[in-house]
């Protein structure tokens, strides 16, 4: 008995001390892990005005895996589907993070015609170029009158003009956006006409918008019958097998039918992408 007990301390001393040795490693690997994280994120953060705390920032990297985990758990208590929640709380993050940003995008897209007009009205007004630029930010809601905020900040501390636009384009990626700074480096450089560049711009980027939204007026039949086509098979196979659990059996249990359903998952998965495909169309 005092053997047993002495094995058991020696046992309890020594997963103590490994522990006690480990655990800085683990301190350490987690924080540069949490480092590299924030870094992708905030970035990404203050170029959307978000001024978010970091310590909140490390809260969230930290409890949102966590509260997936436990909903998941309580849900199903599936170690498989709790550890595949937890990653998704590692991941949703950056997606939430994505949607923002293209939420942002389109925003600014569709201040972009009007951002224009009151260019063009302030140059004809007599205005220079950087005073137009503060006249569009006095008139202008978020996030344009953000992003030329700081066109016009970086202006007045000593960055160049062309610097400090494809500053702004590196920041927005929009198509319509590069036409602009395209147009008004064209301008700079040629000596044109400003005024009615910007007026010209701003009709070509509203007849390209109208032709998009066209567009995906006739292509979205298309992609409703592709969603379709994509889930009838899922809840087919689903129904069937409410209905009977046994169904499948014979194909589970046969090399063959084995083969003959993984084909399907690859032929299911390889269908949705192609018709995702085809029903997208860039104009």
């Amino acid at each position: 008995m005092a053997i047993k007990i002495g094995l058991l301390v020696a046992a309890f001393l020594g997963f103590f001390y490994l522990a006690k040795w480990v655990y800085p490693l683990l301190e350490g690997v987690v924080k540069r892990w949490h480092e590299k994280r924030l870094e992708k994120i905030t970035p990404r953060l203050s170029e959307m005005f978000l001024d978010v705390p970091l310590q909140k920032l490390v809260l969230i990297d930290i409890i949102a895996p966590f509260v997936f985990g436990l909903v998941a758990y309580i849900l199903t208590q599936n170690w498989v589907i709790v550890g595949g929640s937890a990653v998704a709380g590692l991941i949703i993050p950056f997606i939430v993070i994505r949607q923002m940003e293209e939420a942002r995008r389109r925003k600014f897209a569709n201040q972009l015609v009007d951002g224009l007009m009151v260019l063009s009205s302030s140059l004809k007004a007599g205005l220079s170029l950087l005073q137009a630029f503060e006249s569009l930010i006095e008139e202008m809601p978020p996030p344009m009158t953000q992003e030329f905020t700081l066109v016009v900040r970086q202006i007045q501390m000593g960055v160049s003009l062309e610097t400090a636009l494809y500053n702004l384009k590196k920041r927005m990626r929009l198509e319509e956006l590069d036409m602009v700074v395209t147009a008004i480096m064209v301008a700079r450089e040629t000596g044109g006409n400003l005024t009615d560049i910007f007026t010209q711009v701003g009709t070509t980027i509203r007849e390209r918008n109208k032709l998009l939204g066209r567009v995906n007026a006739l292509c979205i039949q298309g992609k409703m019958q592709g969603i379709i086509m994509s889930i009838l098979p899922i809840v087919f196979a689903v129904f069937v097998y409410k209905v009977d659990t046994h169904f499948f059996d014979v194909f589970l249990d046969n090399e063959v039918g084995k083969l003959l359903l993984g084909y399907a998952v690859v032929s299911q998965i390889l269908g949705m992408f192609f018709i995702r495909k085809f029903s997208k169309v860039d104009v």
